[in-house]
């Protein structure tokens, strides 16, 4: 009931004018106000499990270096984004690429050519060039990354030689690929496996990114390979291992924290989130997922047994 009367408060936040604490239209492309710190903050959580564990995981941190926090859980970015933006949610784990393409069509129109890539340099200058108007600051990258990622079985990879995409590519095998049905088209799967790699792909079947259906067929022959991402914590439930993206196919989705600069942007707040990614390794992330979807661990516990080892909490 807590969130539900959260979530409508929020809804409603989202409807009253004037209610931005970031730029105004007329003063877009500015940052003249000196970062803010506000002493209670809200920490945004998508509602997935990786999602759930950095939100928490931010929250404990922030905690710890003073603050008063809470979580809200919006799943929908459409909603979740613009209360960033005026201030009912302060801070927010993103994925470099994905935010970056998603403010430019924001800004410039759904047909917009993408401003993520491979490149986390490129990526993160257009990133913050999108976000800073909106009054949001974008923290550096840790070394954590969730990205699209390939996985075969580990009897298959040891028959045929396999580490890499490229060693796939070279071996002229051919592959049923289970996916979600928009493979086909996108530029980061079917296509660029074949462009990129050289990959024989037979067909896609649409079975979606990463589910257990989809890793089912690959675990019993029918598919040879399935997308998932490179944080999935079940791979080895069905006996998977994931492919080297060598040639760098997909885009940078580093972990970054996104703040409100007006009442998270001052050097208390993303300093203690920094100290996370200093440390964030995109292995932590899959362990840590693994825990709480495999064996049912709470996200709280989760992130506090991690933090307090790698002594970030005392």
């Amino acid at each position: 009931m807590r969130r539900r009367a959260e979530l409508a408060s929020l809804l409603g936040l989202l409807l009253l004018t004037g209610c931005a604490s970031g730029p105004s239209l007329e003063t877009q492309g500015e940052v003249t106000e000196a970062p803010g710190d506000s002493k209670h903050l809200t920490i945004g959580s998508a509602g997935f499990t990786e999602s759930d564990l950095l939100a928490t995981m931010y929250r404990l941190l922030l905690k710890e270096a003073g603050y008063k926090t809470s979580t809200l859980t919006v799943a929908n970015r459409e909603l979740y984004e613009p209360a960033l933006e005026s201030g009912q949610i302060d801070v927010v784990a993103e994925y470099a690429a994905t935010f970056a393409d998603w403010l430019n069509a924001k800004t410039n129109g759904a047909d917009a050519p993408a401003v993520g890539s491979p490149d986390l340099t490129a990526t993160m200058t257009a990133l913050r060039k999108l976000a800073t108007p909106r009054g949001l600051t974008v923290l550096d990258p840790g070394r954590a990354v969730d990205q699209n990622a390939f996985a075969v079985t580990r009897a298959y990879a040891r028959q045929h030689g396999l580490k890499t995409l490229s060693d796939l590519g070279r071996s002229g095998l051919e592959v049923r690929l289970a996916a979600g049905d928009e493979c086909v088209q996108r530029p980061y799967c079917e296509p660029g496996l074949r462009k990129t790699y050289g990959i024989d792909i037979t067909g896609v079947d649409p079975k979606g990114v990463g589910t257990t259906q989809a890793k089912r067929a690959v675990q019993n022959g029918q598919d040879q390979m399935v997308l998932t991402t490179t944080t999935d914590a079940t791979l080895d439930e069905f006996g998977l291992v994931l492919l080297a993206d060598d040639k760098h196919l997909q885009n940078a989705d580093y972990i970054v924290p996104v703040v409100n600069r007006s009442r998270a942007g001052s050097e208390g707040a993303t300093g203690a989130l920094d100290r996370l990614n200093d440390v964030l390794t995109t292995a932590d992330l899959a362990s840590m997922n693994e825990q709480v979807d495999s064996w049912r661990r709470l996200p709280e516990d989760v992130a506090r047994t991690y933090l307090e080892d790698k002594g970030l909490l005392k």
